[in-house]
């Protein structure tokens, strides 16, 4: 009875292991599915009313400095370990029409996915010139397609909402929206000169689709594969390496509108100060 006993739990056993590895066979050998299944952080309930001190800071987050390289890798399309790129992340859900997306940083301009996706991609028209082995010359049109590359996605720029919380004495910070940029250049005698970094689109970062898009996405911010922190994660507790480019203000300008160089590095880092002793201040000791 004893060996009857241990010969089916063996057998068990057996068919439970070997269950496991048929179901294991597609990637991994346990199922990850705790990210795909996060809901976007609740934030508590704010009053008008307990708003006593408020600042709009716009900043931006480069991909080339060390700190943030974790935005810009992997520069795989589809990816690396299931985990995509900061910019891919975006793209991917504007293309499905997953997320909104506006002209303005004031979100109050709705861009159409769809089309902006299709004027992007848009193939460009370039004309070849062919040559034979009589150097008899012949001009051939080409349409080139275009594709989206986040290898060009250097920056990203930030709306941020700093504010003090008079019920809990507490100065926070909202991010409300998030541009993508792109580096334009100019052919110029052989070379590539630099003329200037376009916006995008922007995204409504507090929109509830771009909340649960970055919660359940994330980041490759360290080697142990097991504990990645998602996009929401990382914005919120404020994760990367950043320079302020504009407060707002009575004229309405942004740093570089009346500083230049180390001056306006220097501005950034005045006002970036400012704001953390607005924390400390409202204490006595």
């Amino acid at each position: 009875m004893k060996f009857r006993t241990c010969l089916i739990l063996m057998m068990s056993i057996a068919s439970t292991l070997a269950a496991q590895t048929i179901e294991s066979e597609d990637r991994h050998f346990y199922t990850r599915h705790t990210a795909q299944e996060r809901e976007a952080y609740v934030f508590p309930f704010l009053r008008e009313s307990d708003v006593v001190w408020e600042q709009f800071v716009w900043r931006t987050i480069d991909f080339r400095e060390k700190f943030n390289h974790f935005f810009y890798y992997p520069v795989e399309r589809k990816g690396v370990e299931g985990r995509k790129n900061f910019a891919y992340v975006i793209w991917d859900a504007v293309v499905s029409g997953d997320i909104p997306i506006y002209e303005d940083d004031e979100m109050k301009i709705p861009l159409d996915n769809s089309m902006f996706v299709e004027q992007f991609t848009k193939a460009d028209t370039i004309i070849l010139e062919i040559v034979d082995d009589d150097e008899n010359y012949e001009y051939k049109t080409v349409l080139v397609p275009k594709e989206f590359n986040s290898e060009e996605m250097l920056q990203i720029r930030l709306k941020e909402s700093w504010y003090i919380d008079k019920q809990i004495t507490e100065q926070n910070v909202r991010v409300l929206g998030l541009c993508l940029t792109k580096e334009l250049f100019k052919e110029h005698d052989g070379d590539l000169d630099y003329i200037g970094t376009a916006e995008m689109f922007w995204v409504p970062v507090q929109s509830p689709q771009v909340r649960r898009l970055m919660a359940r996405n994330e980041a490759t911010w360290q080697q142990n594969i097991a504990d990645q922190p998602s996009w929401e994660y990382v914005f919120i507790n404020r994760m990367f390496n950043s320079y302020i480019t504009r407060i707002s203000n009575r004229f309405n300008r942004s740093i570089l509108d009346y500083l230049t160089g180390t001056e306006a590095i220097w501005e950034s880092e005045r006002i970036e100060s400012e704001l953390l002793d607005i924390s400390q201040d409202m204490w006595e000791y």
